[in-house]
């Protein structure tokens, strides 16, 4: 079963309504008995970094979700926020992330009114190389909806799987091993979304 983490935040109906529409079957919760039972678990995310973690602990999920993702190794998706905090720390609170990748969230700043914060719209996604949610288009541009002030800088560039251009290249997509992160929204790029939510659940 793939569950849809709800810790308060997200976009949660959209995500499932995505999956039954592509045929597979997906649960919202926060149950623990639930969670450690997930064949796969999606997190998304729509908020500040602070209050993400602290409703996190305040469901006592986090021992759960450490153990389907480092031990039982199932895959797992972050979605924009739900991105965010896989990581150690964001430049937007002072809680810690989970620590899963090996980066920092930073905010976007630019000096020119050129860019506009937050990052918000469609924007190209350019695969960096192939992985199993860009499966066989890893020299096609892909086109999603992007809506955040923070972005993702990792310490390990080979986990980049895919980047986007606002003002510079910044990680729009990452894999280590089970763990994926995107800072777009499948949920609101129609086939774009589609398309990845499809190769995630098939894996």
């Amino acid at each position: 079963m793939i569950i849809i983490i709800d810790y308060g935040l997200g976009n949660l109906k959209s995500i499932q309504n995505m999956l039954k529409k592509l045929g597979f079957d997906s649960e919202i919760t926060s149950n623990i008995e639930k969670i450690s039972k997930s064949s796969k678990i999606i997190l998304p995310g729509v908020g500040s970094f602070d209050t993400a973690i602290k409703n996190i602990n305040d469901l006592g999920i986090l021992d759960v979700l450490n153990k389907k993702a480092n031990s039982d190794k199932v895959p797992i998706l972050g979605i924009c926020l739900g991105m965010q905090i896989m990581c150690n720390e964001s430049e937007e609170g002072k809680m810690k992330g989970f620590s899963w990748i090996d980066a920092k969230v930073k905010l976007f700043k630019f000096e020119s009114n050129q860019f506009k914060v937050p990052h918000m719209g469609w924007n190209i996604v350019i695969p960096k190389k192939e992985s199993a949610i860009f499966k066989h288009n890893n020299t096609k541009p892909f086109r999603f909806y992007h809506v955040h002030s923070y972005y993702v800088e990792l310490k390990d560039s080979s986990q980049e799987i895919a980047y986007t251009n606002y003002g510079f290249p910044f990680t729009t997509s990452f894999q280590k091993e089970n763990i994926f992160g995107v800072q777009f929204h499948p949920e609101k790029s129609h086939k774009f979304g589609f398309e990845l939510l499809n190769y995630f659940a098939k894996l």
